[in-house]
């Protein structure tokens, strides 16, 4: 905890006006990092969809022949490594909806719509919130997801600010975190009425969006009744062995991910006195996580220059990030502490925020100042 590497991993980081401007970061970018390719973009869509198909198809074959101790080593590693595998293709999803895979947003749109089905996540319920998020980032007002909690909050300041109120919030997260951001709006910012990606008239979502919100409904819908029919077909054993355990890994791993982009101890989060769009998209961090990075494109790599850049596409973001981070210097966020140290820090001393102040006023800069 004292090393001289982790202090300056755990320093806060500037929150002045930077002295660079968008334009400097853009100019500085190659042109040809703004270029899609077709040949690129459907070469990882189809390279994760024949590693999920090898994967199946190694699991239904082989480990059934194992002898039965093998099979409780066997079947977990399927579990995890096809988990992390659909996380990679939900991740191509993800660039869908920020029009960063063909170019063509009808093509976009059809390939994340179906992706996103598959994987239970309503596609344009997500792709409008996540565009909330990407234009509020770090705006403790505003903001779309993994948005802190204030001191104020006594549910997390006083009720679950304890050990064991630590591992219950951890094992919440892990285990049911993401898909109750999408129903309940869990870790978002506070709504009046109905926030969820599933209800058409939630506040989250203005007017012309909400038809496509109906339409994202019905993607699902067809997702879960193919899902029901194959169980019915297969047994309930075979669809929790072969898509259900997977599907939950996925789940918290996007959950994992997501917060760690948006949680650590030096991140600056702003309300409407402070915020501003260069300050917030700065207040995110790029994670380095080992082998998971190659299985899902980068993104925890690149995710601030993602901030700026929505629109690069994965294969061209880490050439635009090397561009790009000599120019950010001290404003640039980096960490590549172990990813479960990492997350295990992050929940136990990123529990609620709170201004700095100075005794005369409060400041409308807000930073993690609470340890369980």
């Amino acid at each position: 905890m004292g090393s001289p590497d982790h202090m300056k991993v755990l320093k806060r980081v500037p929150i002045s006006k930077p002295p660079f401007e968008y334009s400097d970061l853009k100019k500085a970018i190659p042109p040809h990092c703004f270029k899609l390719s077709l040949l690129r973009s459907f070469y990882a869509l189809f390279r994760d969809l024949f590693l999920i198909c090898t994967f199946y198809y190694i699991a239904s074959n082989y480990i059934p022949l194992l002898p039965q101790p093998l099979k409780y080593i066997a079947w977990p590693l399927y579990w995890f490594f096809q988990g992390v595998m659909l996380g990679g293709l939900w991740s191509i999803a993800h660039e869908t909806g920020h029009g960063a895979f063909s170019g063509y947003k009808w093509l976009d749109d059809t390939v994340g719509f179906f992706i996103h089905s598959v994987l239970l996540t309503p596609y344009y319920s997500m792709k409008y919130s996540h565009r909330t998020h990407h234009a509020h980032t770090n705006s403790v007002e505003y903001d779309e997801i993994h948005v802190p909690r204030l001191k104020s909050d006594t549910l997390y300041s006083q009720i679950l600010n304890n050990p064991v109120g630590l591992v219950l919030t951890i094992l919440f997260n892990i285990t049911l975190g993401w898909n109750s951001y999408l129903l309940f709006n869990y870790t978002d910012r506070k709504y009046e009425g109905i926030a969820s990606h599933f209800y058409p008239p939630s506040p989250i979502y203005n007017d012309s969006e909400r038809s496509l919100i109906f339409l994202s409904d019905v993607g699902i819908f067809v997702a879960l009744y193919t899902y029901y029919r194959i169980v019915m077909t297969k047994g309930l054993i075979w669809g929790l062995y072969f898509f259900g355990a997977p599907f939950f890994v996925m789940c918290g791993l996007l959950m994992v991910l997501t917060y760690l982009q948006h949680t650590h101890p030096s991140l600056a989060h702003y309300d409407s006195t402070e915020w501003d769009w260069i300050r917030g998209a700065l207040s995110t961090v790029d994670r380095d996580v080992g082998i998971l990075n190659w299985f899902v494109h980068d993104l925890p790599r690149i995710h601030v220059l993602h901030h700026f850049f929505p629109g690069i596409p994965h294969y061209h973001a880490l050439e635009a990030m090397k561009v790009v981070k000599p120019i950010l210097g001290d404003y640039y966020n980096y960490d590549d502490t172990p990813i479960v140290k990492a997350f295990w820090r992050e929940m136990k001393e990123c529990i609620y925020v709170e201004p700095d102040d100075d005794g005369h006023k409060k400041s409308g800069v807000y930073w993690y100042k609470n340890k369980a």
